[in-house]
């Protein structure tokens, strides 16, 4: 398959002002093309300035991908778009609450693979737990398989949060 056809996981940052309407602007971007939205968070960044920052988990061809970043930076609200999966190397993070109900030994097993994986337990009640855990998505995701057979009945993400390694924010130029 030829490279331009290959298709790829991005995640994309967008600095935008924080005004209403805005999100629905972006994910009518993608929605209106066929483009699938895998993650997405949002989050006030700069009060000051009254900007948010849009942090989206896409996959498609490069061109896919060109068209999506560009068709973001026209969007008018829309200070700077980065895809950090190509620009630079970037920390990706997700936080998920995962309750298990569980007693007896499917409880010492729940909690002995919780501290495997570093969750908290924020709540435990006789036949259940709610954890906490923070890391990329495979590692939620492996927890979440391994948690399953003893007795996982719910789970809420916040989606992938992400940010460039080193000194340089989106929307600037690379340090000489």
């Amino acid at each position: 398959m030829p490279t331009s056809q290959v298709i790829s996981r991005h995640v994309i940052a967008v600095i935008v002002d924080n005004e209403p309407g805005i999100l629905a602007r972006v994910v009518g971007l993608f929605s209106g093309r066929g483009y699938n939205i895998e993650s997405l968070t949002v989050a006030e960044v700069s009060h000051a300035r009254h900007q948010s920052r849009i942090t989206i988990v896409t996959s498609g061809t490069t061109m896919v991908i060109e068209q999506i970043k560009a068709q973001l930076a026209r969007l008018v609200p829309v200070h700077t778009v980065a895809d950090l999966t190509v620009e630079s190397p970037c920390i990706e993070r997700e936080l998920a609450l995962i309750k298990v109900r569980c007693t007896g030994e499917e409880r010492i097993e729940a909690l002995r693979i919780a501290d495997i994986f570093r969750a908290r337990a924020l709540d435990a009640t006789h036949n259940s737990f709610v954890f906490e855990l923070t890391g990329g998505t495979e590692k939620l995701d492996a927890f979440c398989s391994l948690m399953e057979p003893l007795g996982l009945v719910e789970i809420s993400r916040t989606g992938v949060v992400a940010i460039a390694r080193g000194p340089t924010a989106i929307g600037e130029a690379a340090a000489a």
